[in-house]
């Protein structure tokens, strides 16, 4: 039975969005007497009425007693501030008063944390089996405008619908676009992760979550510009390696260039999707990309090519794309005025209308490629493609001091 504790409780409103029987407390002492007697509960949400201070110290003393119990902070006014004290002390999520919807998803997202932090014992069996870790996949072009942010959204989609849980990151940490795709308000954005690098955990990483719908999980890009000089390619790597842990599929979109931060993500990667169209600027990008992932060891076997709008008349034959390309194509993507459509709708065309022939295509593609057979490697060593285990967030190839870029650096040593 969750406990909302306000001295001014105004039940009404929260007890709806927090869901359960829930327990109103008018103060943070008796809500620690209730936690005492009861070791089974496992969220707290702290009402606006409570002075930050206290609130903040009650969940600091909270997370080290019992870890597993979530905290929901309510305010009047969210600034950055309290975000960050909030998540330095612990708390899930903030959730601004009156945002019912926003309090429903972060108490549903802290019973789940909550669950697996427990071993999964109180909540019900996730609908597919996996390991320890799920499967980081990067979806990558080289050039702008060939729908790789609308492939990567249609991935996640259609994996969710398999039944997997899953989340997309949207790595164009400058100007991405998943967020105004699917008409998502950026509450919480990648940024938001600067003040936990370096100690992220799962608690941290699940706070910065926006769920679009049930199984699947966007981690939005900063929305301002200046925004992304603060994300390190350090903290992509901890970042993905604590997400991998939360899903089964963490789908990555990424900028049209190759950045530190695209490395790092690569690096952590199990497969890389290259989205490329039947124009020669964009193949011949692609050609360059793959001569790039050879000289940085990453295995071909895991690299998959999808042609989007495949069937263009664009003066380029078949045998042209592939003998640009000089490797096979894993998947041919229709042109549909569908899909632009669906993007000024904000709605996936996977999710919109399932039998449209580029929602077919999309789904065979994560059925034939990415559902069917493990990676053969997670990341390649010494470019002979042999698995890599893996490795702990912020240690090792996870923060860029190995794999991809430190195979990167070396070659700039080598060369110099």
């Amino acid at each position: 039975m969750p406990i909302y504790c306000d001295p001014n409780a105004r039940l009404g409103g929260p007890a709806g969005a927090i869901g359960g029987h829930v327990r109103a407390v008018d103060n943070l002492a008796v809500a620690a007497r209730i936690l005492a007697e009861d070791p089974t509960e496992m969220l707290v949400v702290i009402g606006p009425g409570a002075f930050i201070d206290d609130a903040l110290a009650f969940t600091a003393g909270l997370r080290l007693e019992r870890p597993a119990t979530g905290v929901i902070l309510v305010r009047d006014k969210i600034d950055v501030w309290v975000l960050n004290q909030a998540l330095q002390c612990g708390v899930r999520e903030v959730v601004a008063l009156g945002d019912d919807y926003g309090l429903h998803t972060a108490c549903e997202r802290s019973r789940m944390v909550s669950a697996r932090m427990l071993g999964g014992s109180s909540a019900p069996p996730p609908p597919a089996q996996r390991g320890p870790e799920g499967e980081v996949i990067t979806v990558f072009a080289p050039k702008g405008g060939v729908g790789k942010t609308t492939l990567a959204t249609n991935l996640g989609v259609v994996l969710a619908g398999q039944g997997h849980h899953v989340c997309v990151v949207d790595l164009d940490i400058a100007a991405g676009d998943i967020a105004i795709s699917v008409q998502l308000d950026p509450v919480r954005t990648l940024v938001d992760a600067v003040p936990m690098a370096g100690h992220l955990d799962t608690t941290g990483a699940a706070s910065l979550l926006t769920q679009y719908r049930p199984g699947l999980q966007m981690l939005l890009a900063p929305v301002t510009p200046s925004d992304a000089e603060k994300v390190n390619a350090a903290l992509v790597s901890e970042l993905l390696g604590v997400l991998r842990t939360m899903f089964d599929y963490v789908v990555v979109d990424t900028a049209s260039y190759l950045s530190e931060h695209m490395l790092a993500a690569m690096d952590m990667s199990a497969r890389l999707v290259l989205v490329a169209t039947p124009d020669v600027p964009s193949l011949k990008n692609l050609r360059v990309t793959q001569d790039t992932l050879d000289l940085l060891s990453f295995p071909r076997a895991n690299r998959y090519i999808v042609l989007n709008r495949a069937d263009s008349n664009v003066g380029l034959s078949p045998d042209d794309v592939l003998r640009v390309l000089r490797a096979p194509i894993a998947a041919h993507i229709p042109s549909s005025r569908a899909v632009p459509l669906s993007i000024n709708k904000g709605t996936p065309i996977t999710l919109s209308n399932r039998d449209h022939p580029v929602s077919k295509a999309i789904a065979r593609f994560a059925d034939e490629h990415l559902l069917s057979a493990p990676a053969v490697g997670r990341r390649g060593r010494g470019g002979d493609g042999a698995p890599g285990g893996p490795s702990a967030p912020g240690t090792g190839d996870g923060n860029g001091s190995a794999g991809l870029l430190g195979r990167r650096r070396d070659r700039r040593k080598t060369t110099a």
